[in-house]
């Protein structure tokens, strides 16, 4: 197995929505927990002994690592996205100690259980036994990746493409809470929603003003925290900010555009940290992590 996780086809989250959002290559995963247990026992332990040194020098790296999952680096929507060197940390780690036994996949998804715990969010058991892509496909993140702009309607349908939810799409839509995001993703919104010029009626207008401050028109750069003053904390409070329409994203505004999901943003913005949003969000990270898997012999 290569030493590097770039070259593979994998996926973690399709919410860095970016939205969360495994993107494999074949279906019928035959997944369990301790898939490890007798050819690379330690290997959970390697990688929460890596990730606590990169976490304690390097808190902020937490959002960008829950959302990087797709291999495919160079694809448009991945270009902005941090923390394959970290990903490739961990690789190196488990290579030295089990050679060619633990997938990138599999690296991937423990990485975004660990990283979530450490952020003072939920833990949950995480099924291994993906096994790695042979082609990487720099179209497929274009295609698998619902975009920032994405309306309610193209994000159900990309889950339900991927037979999830809407619950799950407004629980791992809650993993925004962590990270920040470029101005370039969301500054239509503020400059020129409907192209005359505009912005849009549905972001917060208090809230226009303050990011016009800090983005100007055009700006590649700047760095903008999607939860202020929490980006390094995971809780509920991306809620509050959906319902306040103060989303950066306008897929995150969406959410308010269906009655399920609405109710669920509307309940969560209210509820005390954690509430029922941890257990989901451990719910529907296993149940994403059984879309669309290659395991044992498929596709060999």
């Amino acid at each position: 197995m290569d030493m590097t996780c770039y070259r593979q086809t994998q996926g973690l989250i399709f919410i860095q929505l970016v939205l969360l959002a495994f993107v494999f290559n074949s279906a019928n995963a035959h997944l369990k927990v301790g898939f490890y247990k007798d050819t690379c026992p330690q290997a959970e332990a390697i990688v929460k002994g890596v990730m606590d040194q990169v976490l304690k020098v390097a808190p902020s790296i937490s959002g960008p690592l829950l959302s990087t999952g797709q291999a495919e680096k160079d694809s448009p929507p991945n270009l902005s996205l941090r923390g394959y060197q970290v990903i490739d940390r961990v690789k190196a780690a488990l290579e030295k100690k089990c050679p060619g036994v633990v997938s990138c996949a599999d690296i991937l998804a423990i990485v975004a259980r660990d990283v979530t715990a450490a952020t003072l969010g939920p833990s949950w058991r995480v099924e291994t036994g993906r096994r790695d892509g042979r082609v990487s496909n720099i179209s497929e993140p274009m295609t698998n990746l619902p975009p920032f702009f994405a309306n309610i309607s193209q994000l159900l349908t990309q889950f339900r493409s991927k037979k999830l939810s809407k619950k799950d799409l407004v629980v791992l839509s809650g993993a925004h809470t962590l990270g920040t995001s470029h101005c370039s993703s969301f500054d239509s919104r503020l400059y020129n929603f409907t192209g005359k010029c505009d912005t849009d009626p549905t972001l917060d207008s208090e809230y226009i003003a303050q990011l016009k401050k800090i983005c100007k028109a055009g700006d590649q750069i700047t760095l903008v925290e999607m939860d202020p003053g929490g980006v390094r904390t995971f809780d509920n409070s991306y809620y509050k900010l959906v319902a306040n329409r103060r989303a950066l994203f306008h897929s995150d505004a969406a959410l308010l555009d269906d009655n399920y999901t609405k109710a669920y943003v509307k309940l969560q913005s209210v509820a005390s940290d954690g509430s029922t949003f941890f257990k989901d969000f451990g719910v529907s990270m296993r149940k994403m992590g059984r879309v669309e898997v290659l395991t044992g012999n498929e596709d060999l």
